[in-house]
């Protein structure tokens, strides 16, 4: 079963543009490394939750949308060697500042345990 890495991340609305770019000259270096799937989404209808919410997530700011994206890897251990290889690799320096606050993005690995495109087929 393949492994994902999953993000939360605020982007400057006004960064949608520069974010979409960075991202279209990223994937192909993921692709190199292992990523078999990349997705980027842009915060739609986030809703504000009572106690945490995916503002709160990534203490997201007046101007900025939460952005949630995942890499689909073949397995967990492609995703730790891409890790390696990201961190080693100058064309990922070569893409320049990233169109957001770094600091403020969470990102972790998880197993899948259920995926209804394999049941419901």
């Amino acid at each position: 079963m393949p492994y994902i890495e999953g993000f939360l991340a605020p982007v400057p609305t006004d960064n949608k543009d520069r974010y979409l770019d960075f991202t279209r000259r990223a994937a192909p270096l993921f692709k190199d490394i292992g990523v078999a799937r990349m997705v980027e989404c842009w915060g739609d209808d986030l809703m504000k939750g009572e106690h945490t919410d995916f503002y709160r997530a990534v203490d997201a700011k007046e101007g900025e949308t939460v952005v949630f994206s995942w890499m689909e890897y073949p397995d967990k251990k492609t995703r730790d060697a891409a890790y390696e290889k990201m961190q080693n690799d100058p064309r990922f320096e070569s893409l320049g500042e990233m169109p957001m606050d770094g600091k403020r993005m969470i990102f972790s690995g998880f197993q899948p345990i259920f995926d209804s495109a394999e049941t419901l087929v």
